[in-house]
């Protein structure tokens, strides 16, 4: 139980580091600028089994922007996930994906 603790906690904080970036460094795509892609495989080398980001443009609601592109009233929010395998002696459990999302406004 631990474990999958433990993988939650970096699932989430991938999403809060990658989100951050980006918002600040947003790339002419959402999320393709070279300090995002930095960013993610930092969070990669902490979390191998880290999926692939999504990266939305969305209002203060949660809702998605109609802006294209994403303007200062947006924000950035980063969807990612993890496989965690629980570990028994029994075996039982399967793999559970784990996953977070963080928001963060556009500077």
């Amino acid at each position: 139980l631990g474990r999958g603790v433990y993988v939650y906690n970096g699932v989430s904080e991938a999403a809060r580091e990658i989100a951050r970036v980006t918002a600040v460094h947003p790339g002419i795509t959402l999320g393709s600028s070279s300090e995002t892609a930095d960013r993610i495989a930092v969070q990669r080398a902490l979390m191998p089994d880290l999926g692939a980001p999504t990266f939305e443009c969305v209002t203060v609601t949660g809702a998605a922007s109609t802006n294209d592109p994403c303007t200062s009233d947006d924000y950035v929010r980063v969807t990612i996930g993890s496989t965690y395998t629980p570990i028994s002696p029994l075996g039982l459990g399967g793999p559970i994906t784990l996953t977070a999302s963080s928001s963060v406004r556009l500077p």
